[in-house]
């Protein structure tokens, strides 16, 4: 099993945990923020003010869409402090190893009812390789405020697939994708895992993990807040639409209920879609 719990309001990542991920590719957190952090978090995204103006419509080349909106900067409201959380960024860093992480982007993903569309089955480092990230010691924390069900397309991951090492990637439609071929080679060999989770569990995955959703064709809303880090020795040199290095400073877990900002004072750099020249890079596959 890859599901854990909390002790006393704290994670620890054992010598078990990390096996499990580097076994995997990824654990799930059970209950890892509580109902009152939930809230916030939620609260926080349906006010903001920033999203709606800078959310974007992705298309799933099958006739859905849905609503993505990225910033580079964490910032400092609710949703920024708590991809800085020790029980977060804290235990992401000791399952990629130690290493000192930074934060690359975070995106809140919205999929609505009836019509929220599909993500193709892609690593992340697929695409951040077009980044000059020169090594897959990358991952994200996904971390969803509805509920995510098979019922309005839960996350699904190819359990222990990271292991394969980077898959050529092509642009799809709006999006990038891995090598379908290889991808139903890979479903032959590797667990096929739909990864429901309730509001306030997380997933931490590695960047070479597939993972995929489908179009959201049900009754229930879909929004999930995704955080990306890097390891700072593996900042790239070139200039990209993501932000170079800079410290992410780790904060204890009381830091979020602490918090009252709903919106950041610090500017957090969302990211103009037009200004993406990595997926530019890829090659088309009709």
């Amino acid at each position: 099993m890859n599901r854990f719990g909390m002790t006393n309001g704290y994670f620890y990542v054992t010598d078990k945990i990390k096996e499990t991920f580097d076994r995997d590719g990824f654990i799930v957190v059970k209950e890892l923020f509580n109902k009152e952090e939930v809230d916030k978090l939620r609260k926080c995204i349906e006010t903001s003010e920033d999203i709606p103006k800078h959310a974007i419509d992705l298309s799933d080349g099958k006739g859905a869409k849905s609503r993505l909106c990225i910033w580079n900067r964490a910032g400092n409201d609710v949703c920024g402090v708590a991809s800085r959380l020790q029980k977060v960024a804290g235990t992401l860093q000791a399952l990629l190893g130690g290493h000192e992480l930074y934060h690359y982007h975070t995106k809140l993903m919205m999929k609505e009812p009836e019509k929220g569309g599909a993500f193709l089955w892609h690593q992340d480092y697929g695409y951040w390789y077009q980044n000059q990230c020169l090594t897959p010691d990358m991952g994200s924390v996904f971390m969803p405020v509805d509920r995510c069900t098979k019922e309005n397309s839960c996350l699904q991951v190819l359990a222990g697939s990271h292991k394969m090492g980077r898959i050529e990637h092509y642009l799809m439609g709006d999006q990038s994708g891995a090598d379908p071929d290889r991808v139903q080679l890979a479903k032959q060999r590797y667990e096929h895992v739909y990864v429901e989770m309730e509001p306030g569990d997380a997933l931490f995955f590695h960047s070479n993990l597939l993972h995929a959703s489908d179009q959201n064709k049900s009754m229930l809303r879909r929004w999930v807040l995704v955080t990306s880090y890097n390891q700072k020795i593996n900042a790239p040199e070139k200039k990209h639409h993501h932000l170079d290095y800079y410290p992410l400073e780790i904060l204890h877990n009381q830091a979020l209920i602490e918090c009252t900002r709903m919106d950041s004072t610090i500017d957090k750099a969302f990211m103009d879609p037009k200004e993406d020249k990595s997926a530019s890079s890829l090659k088309r596959k009709e």
